[in-house]
């Protein structure tokens, strides 16, 4: 049984089998041919014998490995790696079958390749995880043939399960883009500092060149030599994202929701953060304020935030500002900067909850965050043939006319805000933090 269960008949077995058939039917009519088929009937059966022992000769087998990451990155290309390795004496022909997660539903996914005796080969693919959770990889199926004839299968039948975490891809790109000082190659703008920041830093011996007004005359006096205060960048300052996990962010965009990109960038912007030695601090509200990690630097901060933000999930409620102020108002003491990660598409939608934003921004500066609906634009900008496209057109040009009103009415209220499309959320928050740092509003 296990026999029958690994043997694959293909396709050339059966062409060959049609051909003899018709080659004896012509032989009916055609006497000389007679002989030539039945030459070729044997010639056939010994080329079955011949591949069926080939190919399960009992030291005749294929190893299957798999090189895959510990966890994968959500909404990022992830890179993962078979190995296979053929103790065949001869090459023969592979054909790779890997069961993938259900979430990507992909059935498609399928490597054709020829295995050389006693040598490594890899097959590598990309794959594109738009959800976070567990992605549980079932068998792996690989089908040999040497002649064509049969196919014998080798399985690697151990479920592989790999956890899909918020893109720490992305977070670790920006990372050593900033490390290499070529953040501009990814967006990020170079913004000149307004001002001056007074946090001081060290004394150091005076060069030309150096602001008089940071000349230290009692140090100088007493050492002989002129000197001056060496100031800094104000650094310790409190980050907090904050994710609505309200129904307004499952809108979907490009396979994932809205709440997605609001967690990708909240882990790039944390960790920008503490790289400028500010506190970086999270929470999620909606009806109640959930998943609250106060603002800090600490070397394993970065691994909590990581972990809270892979188990969030939207839900179907309304989100309730009103508890949000009530929770920063009574947790978060020090003046912040908040990133509001929220969505609203209508102005009723905004006017109910500006009361509350309005009173966060008297303690804080408040960031609210309003997504571009891209669709909505690119339907707006189509031109209309049909009666019916042109009140679609109409519609879908009140609504990107109405996030104007929006963002108009948020910034008249003094609050600060990034209208942006969501692939383009991580750059705009890390250049508004920029922005914000480098006006000296926190």
């Amino acid at each position: 049984m296990k026999f029958l269960r690994s043997l694959y008949i293909a396709n050339l077995f059966y062409y060959i089998l049609l051909g003899l058939a018709a080659v004896y039917v012509v032989s009916f009519y055609v006497e000389p041919l007679r002989p030539v088929a039945t030459i070729l009937l044997w010639i056939w059966l010994m080329a079955m014998l011949w591949d069926l022992l080939f190919l399960y000769f009992r030291t005749n087998k294929v190893h299957i490995q798999r090189q895959y990451p510990e966890k994968l990155s959500n909404g990022d290309a992830n890179p993962l790696t078979l190995e296979l390795q053929s103790s065949y004496p001869l090459t023969v022909r592979a054909r790779i079958l890997e069961e993938l997660p259900e979430q990507l539903q992909m059935r498609d996914q399928e490597h054709r390749m020829h295995l050389r005796p006693q040598q490594l080969h890899q097959v590598d693919y990309v794959l594109h995880p738009k959800t976070r959770g567990i992605y549980t990889f079932g068998s792996c199926h690989v089908l040999v043939q040497h002649l064509g004839l049969f196919a014998r299968k080798f399985s690697l039948r151990d479920r592989y399960q790999i956890p899909c975490y918020p893109s720490f891809i992305q977070m670790r790109k920006y990372q050593l883009l900033a490390t290499t000082d070529r953040l501009m190659e990814m967006g990020i703008k170079r913004i000149r500092r307004i001002g001056m920041t007074m946090e001081f830093d060290h004394i150091r011996e005076y060069v030309r060149g150096d602001e008089y007004r940071h000349m230290n005359w009692k140090a100088s006096a007493k050492h002989q030599k002129l000197l001056v205060n060496q100031y800094q960048e104000e650094k310790s300052q409190p980050i907090y994202s904050l994710i609505d996990t309200g129904r307004a962010m499952r809108m979907p965009f490009e396979g994932m929701t809205l709440l997605d990109y609001a967690i990708n960038a909240t882990l790039v912007l944390s960790n920008a953060a503490i790289l400028k030695q500010d506190r970086a601090g999270m929470l999620t509200f909606s009806t109640e304020v959930t998943n609250h990690i106060p603002a800090e630097k600490h070397n394993n901060q970065m691994r909590k935030i990581s972990d809270k933000l892979y188990g969030i999930q939207t839900q179907f409620q309304e989100t309730e500002f009103g508890n949000l102020y009530a929770f920063a108002k009574k947790h978060i003491n020090k003046r912040s900067l908040l990133f509001v990660y929220t969505n609203f598409e209508t102005l009723d939608a905004m006017d109910r909850q500006l009361a509350y934003l309005k009173m966060l921004n008297k303690s804080h500066v408040v960031v609210v965050i309003v997504f571009k609906n891209t669709e909505l634009i690119a339907l707006s900008k189509e031109k209309a043939t049909k009666t019916i496209d042109i009140y679609n057109k109409i519609i879908a040009e009140k609504f990107v006319y109405e996030k104007h009103l929006i963002i108009q009415e948020l910034n008249r209220h003094g609050l600060q805000t990034i209208y942006t499309a969501p692939e383009d959320l991580s750059i705009n928050s890390i250049n508004k933090y920029l922005e914000i740092k480098a006006r000296g509003l926190i």
